[in-house]
C-alpha cells in the first residue's frame, strides 16, 4: 500500500482516489518544504551523510508523519529539516524534482511558497541566489509538464523581526521576477500575533507588487482573523478553520470575497481539526464562504492533495461541479492579473471538459 486513500467504500464510485488523480486542481496552499520529492530527497540525505536511515523503507518512515497516528503538532513539526543542501545543486536539483511531480497529483495551477531562509540557513548562502535558483527550477519543471507555477514567497513570524522580513523583501523585488505574485507569513501565530508586523505588510501593500495570504486561526480564534484583515489587510487566509465560530466573519469573508485555504489532512495531524469528518471546509463552502482545498505540506502528510479531494467528496457530499466551483474560487483569489486569471479559466475549463470526457461525467 502506497498510504493514500484507496477504498471506495464512502466514495461514489465515480470519484475515487484513481479517478480524481486525473481532476485538474488548482492549489493556493502548498510548502515547497513539505512536498518535496521523496527518492530525490533519499539520494541527497545519502549522499550528503546527513543523520538518517541509510535504507529508504527507514527513511521514509523517519522523515514523514505517521499517517494513522494521533495527531501530534510537535511530532509533526520535528519532520521538517533544514540541514538538507550541501550545495547549490542540492537545492535546484530538489526543488526541480519537487516541481515536476505537480502534475502528477493533477495540478493544473499551483502558488507554491517557499522560504528563502529554510533553503539558505543552514550553509548560509545567500538568499538571492537561492530565489533564483528555486524559481529557475519551478519554471523549467513547469515547462517540461504543462503546469502552471507562481511563486510565494514564505516569512516566519518566530525567525525574522519584521525588518529583517523587510530588508529581505525589497531585496528579492529588486531581482525583477515576475513569477513571485506573493507574500505568505506563517509560524507561530500564538506568540507572534499580526500587530508585530503591521509596518512590514503596509510597506507590501503600498508597492502593489505581491498579494498577501496570512497563516491565522489554525490555532488561533477567530479573534486573530480579524486581526490579519483588519490589522495586516491580507487578501487571503491560511487555514482560517476558526472561522466557523464566527458567523459575523464568515460574512466579512464573504462579502468581500476574501479566501480561506483549507488544509483538511494537515489540521487533522497537527491537532487544530482533528475531526476530518467534520471539518469546517464543508459547512463553509455551503455557507457561501470561498474556501479552497489544498495539501499544505504532502510529503510531511504521506498524502497528496487528491487525498483532500476524496475526503471532500466523502464527507461533505461533494460532485464533480462543486468541485469544479472550489477550483473556480481559487483561480479567482489568484494572485494573477484579471487577464491571467480568465486565461487560466478558459485553460481550466478546458481540461475540465477533457476530464469529464474521458471520465464520461
Amino acid at each position: 500500500m502506497d498510504g493514500k486513500i484507496q477504498s471506495t467504500e464512502f466514495v461514489s464510485p465515480d470519484l475515487n482516489h484513481t479517478t480524481l488523480l486525473q481532476f485538474p486542481k488548482v492549489e493556493l496552499h502548498r510548502h515547497l518544504e513539505g512536498t518535496f520529492e521523496l527518492q530525490t530527497l533519499f539520494t541527497m540525505s545519502v549522499r550528503n551523510g546527513i543523520d538518517l536511515p541509510t535504507d529508504f523503507p527507514s527513511f521514509k518512515k523517519e522523515v514523514q508523519f505517521p499517517k494513522d497516528s494521533e495527531p501530534d503538532f510537535l511530532k509533526f513539526l520535528s519532520k521538517f529539516r533544514n540541514n538538507w543542501y550541501r550545495s547549490h545543486e542540492d537545492v535546484w536539483n530538489i526543488a526541480y524534482e519537487s516541481m515536476r511531480a505537480f502534475a502528477d497529483d493533477g495540478l493544473h495551477y499551483i502558488e507554491v511558497r517557499f522560504s528563502p531562509e529554510h533553503f539558505a540557513i543552514h550553509n548560509d548562502f545567500d538568499r538571492l541566489e537561492v530565489t533564483k535558483m528555486i524559481v529557475e527550477a519551478g519554471n523549467k519543471a513547469a515547462e517540461e509538464t504543462d503546469t502552471r507555477i507562481r511563486y510565494l514567497l514564505t516569512f516566519n513570524r518566530s525567525r525574522q523581526t519584521q525588518e529583517e522580513m523587510l530588508e529581505l523583501y525589497r531585496k528579492v523585488m529588486s531581482l525583477n521576477l515576475s513569477e513571485i505574485v506573493g507574500i505568505d507569513l506563517a509560524g507561530d501565530e500564538l506568540n507572534y500575533p499580526p500587530e508585530l508586523f503591521v509596518d512590514f505588510f503596509k510597506a507590501v501593500r503600498s508597492d502593489g507588487a505581491c498579494g498577501t495570504t496570512i497563516h491565522a486561526g489554525e490555532v488561533t480564534p477567530p479573534k486573530q482573523v480579524w486581526d490579519a484583515l483588519n490589522v495586516l489587510n491580507a487578501d487571503r487566509i491560511g487555514h482560517g478553520t476558526s472561522s466557523i465560530e464566527d458567523e459575523n466573519l464568515q460574512r466579512y469573508l464573504t462579502d468581500n470575497g476574501v479566501t480561506l485555504e483549507q488544509c483538511i489532512t494537515s489540521n487533522r495531524q497537527t491537532g487544530s481539526w482533528t475531526d476530518e469528518e467534520d471539518h469546517p471546509l464543508g459547512r463553509l463552502y455551503r455557507a457561501g464562504v470561498p474556501v479552497t482545498i489544498n495539501s499544505d505540506d504532502p510529503t510531511i502528510q504521506d498524502s497528496d492533495l487528491t487525498d483532500d479531494y476524496v475526503k471532500a467528496v466523502r464527507y461533505f457530499d461533494l460532485t464533480v461541479d462543486d468541485l469544479v466551483k472550489l477550483n473556480h474560487i481559487a483561480i479567482d483569489a489568484a494572485f494573477l492579473s484579471h487577464t491571467a486569471k480568465e486565461a487560466l479559466r478558459k485553460s481550466y475549463d478546458a481540461a475540465v471538459q477533457q476530464f469529464r470526457s474521458a471520465q464520461r461525467l
